[in-house]
């Protein structure tokens, strides 16, 4: 079994940075796909930004330029490094990874609020 732990959400104002880290545990060997997703109150779940195993990105248009994620394989974790920050971005960030032959895990989430 996996679980995956998150970290770093919180409160900060407009303009403002936060760093979001995801490490999974349990029965790794591998991992393919890590990512955020975010849930906005009354929206869907959203991608936010995923990486792959060789290092290549896809984001969401709405933080491009902003937000940065990485991954530390050794570690298996995923981090979000959220810069300018705007109240639209209020939401639920969850993390996500997905193992080689398909199996996809998700954090429990962690609430990040910007403040106009």
């Amino acid at each position: 079994q996996v679980q995956l732990t998150e970290s770093g959400g919180g409160l900060v104002q407009a303009g403002g940075s936060l760093r979001l880290s995801c490490a999974a545990s349990g029965n790794i060997f591998s991992i393919d796909v890590m990512g955020w997703y975010r849930q906005a109150p009354g929206k869907q779940r959203e991608l936010v930004a995923e990486i792959s195993s060789g290092g290549s990105t896809n984001s969401a248009d709405s933080v491009k330029g902003r937000f940065t994620i990485s991954r530390d394989n050794a570690k298996n974790t995923v981090f979000l490094q959220m810069n300018s920050l705007k109240p639209e971005d209020t939401a639920v960030y969850y993390c996500m990874m997905i193992m080689p032959f398909g199996p996809r895990y998700w954090g429990q989430g962690t609430q990040v609020t910007v403040s106009s």
